[in-house]
């Protein structure tokens, strides 16, 4: 089967992902009352009263923006906030499968920082958080700082953050099946994007000690005088040896290779010249940096990916329905660090030590385990670091 010219046929067949379901009966002259003028004063009159009301007399307290400017969309690009579209309903069709969470598209036709943020602050009372998708860097990283700068609800961008936490959790487990420590591997990220520079904060959160940084211009060193402001506040914390070279300089000798960036880039070559029991996530879509095949043959012990039809997916669905689940559940203020870390160690904790195993490392995106597991964690992280607010 060609997926993509099916896909188009039953996108056709469905005519959008997603719909509007009422909550309440209007069958009868009360209940159009009681729903609608003149009951409906009343609970406005609530809220006017007492704001925090809107999440318990609304659909606030359950209800997320899945928010883009279509300038990043999937493998495509810049195709335009319309283009957008279907990515973003299915973003909302799995909010609402995995985690019962009600996501409502948003794609806005502008690429103007402040204008965005203007325009997502503006709306933000509907809704209990803001799912950030989709967007280009370095702009994402202005758009979300701005956001959470101005707004009282969860704001998070999921190509950055939700893939970090999988990356996190997938890594956890791979070293305990090669018996190596997290405070002593060398990782190697190869694409200093949205998701590469996330997935580098995010170790180094967990306790990664080791981490090299590289782009398309070669491995990233502080002392470079023409790196743009993400790339340079990420090498403050990274390459402390400032080495420099390319992407095959950096893999000599790396415990770990992660790479978000371009299919067919890492040789066989590259990943025999790692370290022994070598940790390979290749997760460029739909082509990784290397097939995982020719990563196990060149000596890779674990491999993870993020296609389907290979074992170890790390897929950004194992996080981010569960984080906005534990997120609304207790209304939160915010997803902070610990909060993304408790995510991490929580999708680990899923797979039994007893059943690690090279091919085994991660839930599987359909594991109906998962968002409860991260909603618990969520929800704990959130007390203990004081942003929740009930």
């Amino acid at each position: 089967m060609d997926i993509r010219k099916e896909s188009l046929k039953k996108h056709e067949e469905w005519g959008g992902k997603i719909e509007v379901v009422t909550r309440c009966p209007v069958t009868s002259r009360e209940e159009l009352s009681l729903a609608y003028t003149p009951g409906v004063a009343e609970p406005c009159l609530e809220i006017q009263r007492h704001l925090e009301k809107s999440y318990e007399l609304t659909r606030r307290h359950n209800l997320v923006a899945v928010i883009t400017d279509g300038t990043a969309v999937l493998g495509l690009g810049d195709i335009g906030p319309e283009a957008g579209m279907p990515v973003m309903e299915g973003k909302c069709a799995l909010f609402k499968t995995f985690a019962d969470v009600d996501a409502f598209p948003l794609c806005v036709k502008s690429k103007d920082v402040d204008e965005i943020v203007r325009t997502v602050q503006l709306i933000s009372g509907s809704f209990g958080g803001i799912n950030l998708e989709d967007i280009s860097a370095p702009r994402c990283f202005e758009i979300e700082e701005k956001l959470k700068a101005v707004c009282d609800i969860p704001i998070f961008h999921d190509d950055q953050h939700g893939t970090a936490i999988v990356v996190a959790a997938a890594l956890l487990n791979a070293l305990k099946v090669v018996m190596k420590e997290l405070s002593a591997v060398r990782v190697v990220i190869n694409g200093a994007g949205s998701a590469g520079i996330a997935i580098g904060r995010h170790l180094l959160n967990i306790g990664v000690e080791h981490l090299t940084m590289v782009d398309r211009f070669g491995i990233i060193a502080e002392d470079m005088t023409d790196l743009n402001p993400a790339h340079a506040a990420i090498a403050k914390l990274t390459n402390r040896e400032l080495m420099h070279g390319t992407l095959s300089d950096a893999m000599q000798g790396a415990d770990v290779f992660i790479g978000v960036s371009a299919p067919g880039i890492v040789s066989r070559e590259m990943v025999s010249s790692m370290a022994a029991d070598s940790i390979v996530f290749p997760m460029a879509n739909p082509t990784p940096e290397i097939m995982p095949e020719d990563a196990l043959a060149a000596g890779a012990r674990v491999v993870g990916t993020g296609r389907s039809d290979y074992p170890n997916q790390i897929n950004n669905v194992l996080a981010f329905p569960g984080i906005f689940r534990g997120a609304l559940d207790c209304r939160a203020t915010c997803i902070n660090e610990e909060m993304k870390v408790a995510t991490s160690y929580a999708l680990a904790a899923l797979i039994p030590e007893e059943e690690l195993s090279p091919e085994n490392i991660i839930a599987p995106a359909l594991d109906r385990r998962v968002a409860k597991a991260v909603a618990e964690a969520v929800i704990r992280a959130a007390h203990k670091t004081g942003v929740a607010r009930i």
